[in-house]
């Protein structure tokens, strides 16, 4: 910042003739700030600062040097570094006398600047800052103004919890606030009280400024250095003045933040809101400006906290005397409170909503309510539902800021709803009884909110009163009764056809919601199924209800299925145009988004598998709903084989997408292969697989069409399990040509799956594909890629962890002998991908995967009767690498993920023993250890915890091992 410092009149009166400086500093000329550099090097560099000093265009070399960060402070001498604190100083003075301020930027960056060298200065050798500065800027508006933006700049850099510390700094920060308490504190609220007293008439600017500095520093100075008569009285004064008031509430707000004995709290509080009523700020009715009140409602919100954080703080101390005290003080703003509460700006409201929740925290815990308290919970229960009601500027069709802001203050209030549910939960049933009936009473000609919010507060009541499992019909018969009556009118009434879409989504959501009053009440079942299914639901004009209805639809139908069996055909009649594949070309806009179509096909599924029809009758209408889509599927095949233009190729791949992500999502109304048998649908999705493998070989959209298939094939193994077999070589040999590092990525868990559920039935299959696809692997990750590219370097450490869980998965499936199959190079070349794993890379999950191989390995052919060679290969490669991963510094022992991976090192050590017993040992006494300068004691410690039959206690030596270990 000493880049224009223009001290005294120089700056003031600078000819044109003052020197230019290079746009770039002197790299000879820096040579003096070295510590070892001659006196004539010092000389010059010095000479060079003052020709900076005067120089037009210095900022620019001090903004390149600054953008390189040549030079660290801590470097400089300490004739350097007094120097750069003279310049400060310099410049400061200067910014008095110049004719115009420095731009607001300026101003805030050298602030910054000297708050850093307070930091690294104050307690060593620059104690006096704070009394230089103020001597420098006296009552100067300039002069204050940047000795205020200083002290903000000083407080973020001690206090600022966003601003992440080392411990260090934490440390050094803590001994900067001690050394202040004690220095200057009292001098700097001192220099506060005049500069409010002296500006807060004549300049607002710099006694909001002086107001928001207060605000901040009061949380860790002595409080009774700002919560005296003299600076209350100021404050309090400054609440009457219309362009400080804001500011004064804020400050007003942190000294009441302050942590306190209860007791000194309580009459603070007391004795603040005492004057404020009688100025006449609780008569909320007659202030307009929202920005103050929003302010104020804070203020009030802070004032209501600390009196119930010292009645809790009473309590549980025993003080019932001084506790009843706090209760009354909380009671008498109670009205304030609600005044606020109900206001119609929601930003006040808001901010009043901590004080109300509490309030109703210590409801809930007195024993008996005395008359008023209840008034009080009826009334915040009134205010709650008005303040739910929508207004008439919220934006249905395009919701922004405004309208996801008020969907939050809506959560803040369902709070407050459950809240009042734990304190009263009879009342809260009756009023929303009351509410809900005379709403739906006259609905047609209610407004859209009323009714809307009506339903939402039944909607609430479901979470507000808690049951297991959503039994809401049964148990407490009054609750079970009121909630029926309800439920019954909601269904009855045909308000279904309000003509709203907020009123349209919370029917359904609600019918969803309360899905248990359909086993109770049946008989309402087919009116609310007519609802989602015509123009009120899946009809819909609006695509966003027609959206939320197909996923409420599936949950609806999901819940019922039992009661669903006489309407299933009706249902699927009436669904059929919803389930039609959109091919790009007919330029048909369908009703439902793909995704949506998703839940419907789901549904589909559900009716037809749950349904009570026999097998035949079931495969039929399996057959009927899926044929359509593969039919389709073979037309818009070949034309992709055809198609040209790439974005029509797109398209159409696509279309081919959702036609299987639909025949998949049928098939999750299946649990397993019994539940497809027992349907007869087992032939059906032969046939699908059968025609939707054949996109495998085609070699446009490989992505897109590869992906759909996989999943298809995921399903597949679940529900059709060893009768998908036959096709997976086929289907895997397509997808292992032209791999991306993407395409491994999801072709492995596939092989996983296969690999984890048939074992040894897909041995000759994975011993045929093992290598084909390590090959794959292993050529994608020695693909040169550029070294800041973090995607391609991401993609690569995905496939790493993809691969070792391969072999992860194939070693843990009993399945070694693919592996020992492949000939002794193979085999040691997978060997030692899985020891470079665990040791070169720093990722401790694939790490952690490569340990639980070895273990495994050495589990399996660690012992005398093992393939030849492995036991050397345990002494050469396994047990250097479970000392060499740990020892490296990427190897961090306070992250949880690598103390994993270290507790899967020690099982492969435990392992080695295991197998190879005192050999183990010994190799590790007289050869391994002492290789890497181990003490002998050492040594002794680490075979004997190895040596102990309780793993866990080796676990626990190991990191202690490495931790002594590492530097």
């Amino acid at each position: 910042m000493f880049v224009e410092p223009s001290v005294g009149s120089e700056g003031a009166c600078r000819s044109q003739q003052t020197p230019r400086t290079a746009a770039r500093m002197d790299e000879q000329a820096l040579l003096g700030l070295n510590p070892n550099a001659d006196s004539d090097f010092r000389q010059r560099a010095l000479a060079y600062f003052e020709q900076l000093k005067i120089s037009p265009d210095a900022w620019q070399a001090c903004a390149e040097a600054l953008a390189q960060r040549t030079y660290r402070y801590s470097e400089l001498t300490t004739i350097q570094q007094q120097l750069i604190r003279e310049t400060l100083i310099s410049w400061l003075q200067a910014q008095m006398l110049n004719p115009q301020p420095e731009k607001t930027f300026i101003r805030n960056k050298a602030a910054q600047v000297f708050a850093l060298l307070f930091v690294t200065e104050y307690l060593t050798k620059w104690p006096k800052f704070f009394f230089d500065i103020l001597s420098v800027v006296g009552l100067n508006s300039r002069g204050v103004d940047l000795y205020l933006r200083i002290l903000m700049a000083i407080d973020s850099e001690l206090v600022d919890r966003d601003v992440v510390h080392t411990s260090e700094e934490a440390r050094r920060n803590t001994l900067i606030k001690d050394t202040m308490r004690e220095q200057c504190i009292p001098n700097l609220v001192e220099s506060w009280y005049q500069i409010l007293q002296n500006y807060q008439y004549t300049n607002s600017e710099v006694t909001c400024q002086c107001l928001e500095v207060v605000g901040a520093y009061v949380s860790w100075i002595d409080l009774s250095l700002i919560a005296n008569d003299r600076f209350i009285n100021m404050l309090l004064g400054h609440m009457s003045i219309e362009v400080l008031r804001e500011e004064a509430c804020d400050c007003l707000f942190e000294i009441v933040n302050k942590g306190m004995d209860p007791v000194d709290k309580m009459k603070l509080v007391e004795s603040l809101c005492q004057v404020l009523q009688s100025a006449g700020f609780f008569s909320i009715d007659q202030e307009e400006d929202v920005d103050f009140l929003a302010r104020f409602s804070k203020l009030v919100n802070g004032m209501g906290q600390s009196l119930i954080a010292s009645w809790t703080k009473l309590i549980k101390n025993g003080d019932i005397k001084n506790a009843q005290e706090a209760l009354q003080a909380i009671e008498t703003k109670v009205a304030l409170m609600l005044q606020l509460l109900i206001h119609e700006d929601d930003d006040i409201s808001s901010n009043i909503i901590g004080f109300c929740y509490d309030y109703l925290h210590i409801l809930k815990q007195l024993t008996m309510l005395s008359d008023q308290q209840k008034a009080n919970v009826e009334a915040i229960m009134l205010a709650v539902m008005k303040k739910l009601t929508y207004d008439e500027e919220y934006n249905f069709e395009n919701e922004g800021e405004d309208e996801a802001m008020f969907v939050e203050y809506r959560k803040q209030l369902k709070l407050l709803l459950d809240r009042l549910a734990q304190v009263s939960p009879e009342l809260l049933l009756a009023s929303v009884r009351r509410v809900f009936s005379s709403t739906l009473q006259n609905w047609q000609t209610t407004r859209f909110m009323e009714v809307e919010v009506a339903i939402r507060l039944l909607y609430m009541l479901a979470e507000a009163l808690p049951v297991s499992h959503g039994a809401h019909f049964s148990g407490d018969v009054s609750k079970a009764s009121a909630l029926q009556d309800m439920m019954r009118t909601l269904v009855t009434s045909g308000v279904s056809s309000y003509q709203h879409t907020s009123v349209t989504l919370e029917f359904f959501e609600t019918v969803v919601r309360y899905e248990k009053f359909f086993t109770v009440e049946p008989q309402h079942i087919p009116c609310v199924l007519m609802a989602f299914l015509d123009h009120r639901g899946l009809r819909h004009a609006s695509a966003k209800v027609r959206s939320r209805t197909a996923y409420l639809f599936s949950r609806f139908v999901k819940s019922l299925n039992k009661q669903m069996n006489p309407f299933i055909e009706d249902i699927l009649n009436r669904i059929q145009d919803l389930l039609e594949l959109s091919p790009p070309e007919n330029g048909y806009q369908s009703l439902l988004s793909s995704d949506d179509q998703l839940f419907i096909y789901e549904t589909a599924g559900v009716l037809i598998v749950n349904s009570e029809y026999p097998a035949e009758r079931k495969q039929a209408l399996m057959r009927n709903l899926l044929t359509p889509l593969m039919e389709k599927f073979k037309i818009l095949l070949e034309k992709l084989m055809l198609a040209q233009d790439e974005e029509r190729q797109a398209s159409l791949a696509d279309c081919l997408n959702h036609a299987v992500g639909f025949a998949s999502r049928t098939s999750k109304a299946f649990s397993n292969k019994q539940t497809v048998k027992q349907c007869g649908c087992s032939e059906v999705y032969l046939d699908c697989l059968q025609t939707f493998l054949p996109a495998l070989s085609c070699p446009l959209q490989k992505d897109v069409l590869r992906s759909g298939v996989r999943t298809f094939l995921h399903r597949m193994i679940i529900c059709l399990e060893e009768e998908v077999l036959p096709f997976i070589p086929s289907a895997s040999e397509h997808m292992l040509k032209d791999c991306e590092a993407k395409d491994l990525q999801e072709l492995i868990p596939l092989i996983n799956q296969i690999t984890a559920k048939f074992k040894v039935q897909v041995s000759p299959f994975l011993q045929q594909m093992f290598m084909p696809l390590l090959h794959a692997i292993f050529e994608v990750l020695l693909r040169p890629a550029e070294d800041n590219d973090q995607s391609a370097a991401l993609e690569k450490q995905m496939l790493r962890r993809s691969y070792f869980a391969f072999l992860q998965t194939v070693t843990g499936s009993g399945m070694s002998e693919v592996i020992a199959n492949q000939g002794a190079e193979n085999v040691e070349r997978v060997l030692v991908t899985v020891i470079q794993g665990a040791v070169e890379y720093p990722d401790p999950i694939a790490q952690k995967t490569c340990f639980i191989i070895l273990s495994k390995l050495v589990e399996l052919w660690g012992g005398e009767d093992g393939p030849v060679g492995f036991a050397d290969f345990v002494y050469k490669h396994i047990v250097p690498a479970c000392f060499l991963a740990p020892l490296k510094q990427t190897f961090d022992l306070a992250d949880a993920q690598t103390v994993l991976a270290l507790s899967e090192c020690a099982v492969t050590l435990k392992t080695i023993h295991l197998k190879r017993g005192p050999e183990c040992v010994q190799y590790l006494q007289q050869e391994y250890l002492p290789s890497l300068q181990v003490a002998p004691e050492i040594i002794q410690e680490f075979c004997q915890a190895l040596q102990q039959p309780d793993a866990k206690v080796f676990k626990n030596y190991l990191k202690v091992f490495f931790q002594r270990a590492k530097p």
